[in-house]
């Protein structure tokens, strides 16, 4: 995988390139979600890459990206996230996040707007961490560090990052044990400050009035982790957001409801282009 030296980070991402006979082709940038990497958009970026040069980062501390003594802030996340718009000459960029990768495209949208086309968010937050959330994820961080993902650090996480329609189906679980072995490959101690650095952000919902990109605002109907109203008062905040609810759909819907998140985005971006 290559990787890029930003911020005094080194930064790991894939790159389809610009597809076959389209040199004009706009570039997708994919930010996805914690506990995760640029896999769990694997879906859609098969779909996509024959339109589109599709880019996924993977942040600080999770997927290919090496830990890093601190930086896991969303404001330093978002700043690696330009950094890399820049050096790879992207912009302006189709931007799509995830939950954290959400959290970093409202600070992108409504800071660095002219580095946007469009902005999609997936099961994610103006708001802050809830108390009782934040309670869970630190202790949960703090267990993680010293044991990983094992059998009750797994069982509590796995509800929280999936819907119980998708945890119930067989199918579902060759996902979920490539998800967790791509997990025990990180480095614990990156995982937990992650899972800070989440746990800790600031809200952003005093900003959504600036974000002017067209945006596409997406959420599980079963989403635990950051809850329908969330989606709901996003698209309120941001002039002319576009709200779309996935039905028997938990937090991970890139994964959980691919077919269906990849028809709405690829509809969305077809309209701006």
């Amino acid at each position: 995988m290559p990787t890029t030296r930003v911020n005094a980070a080194t930064i790991a991402y894939t790159d389809t390139g610009t597809p076959a006979g389209k040199p004009d082709a706009a570039t997708v940038l994919f930010g996805h979600g914690l506990l995760f990497s640029g896999w769990m958009f694997h879906p859609q970026v098969a779909a996509l890459r024959e339109q589109y040069r599709c880019v996924t980062i993977d942040w600080r501390g999770q997927g290919d990206t090496p830990p890093t003594p601190a930086g896991y802030d969303m404001d330093t996340l978002t700043a690696d996230a330009v950094a890399l718009i820049e050096s790879l000459d992207l912009a302006p960029v189709h931007y799509v996040g995830l939950s954290m990768g959400g959290f970093v495209g409202l600070r992108l949208a409504a800071r660095h707007g002219e580095l946007l086309r469009s902005l999609t968010l997936l099961d994610t937050s103006a708001d802050g961490e809830s108390p009782d959330h934040l309670r869970q994820y630190r202790l949960l961080a703090s267990i993680y560090r010293l044991v990983g993902i094992i059998g009750p650090v797994r069982n509590k996480v796995l509800p929280l990052m999936f819907g119980p329609k998708f945890l119930a189906e067989l199918a579902s679980q060759a996902l979920i044990t490539d998800w967790t072995d791509r997990l025990r490959r990180c480095d614990r101690g990156g995982i937990r400050r992650a899972v800070l650095g989440v746990a800790d952000r600031a809200p952003v919902v005093d900003e959504l009035a600036r974000i002017s990109v067209p945006t596409l605002v997406m959420v599980g109907a079963d989403d635990i982790a950051t809850r329908p109203e969330h989606s709901v008062r996003i698209a309120e905040g941001v002039v002319g957001a576009r709200l779309e609810k996935l039905e028997s759909c938990g937090h991970s819907s890139s994964l959980e409801r691919p077919d269906a998140v990849t028809k709405l985005l690829g509809e969305f971006l077809a309209g701006i282009d």
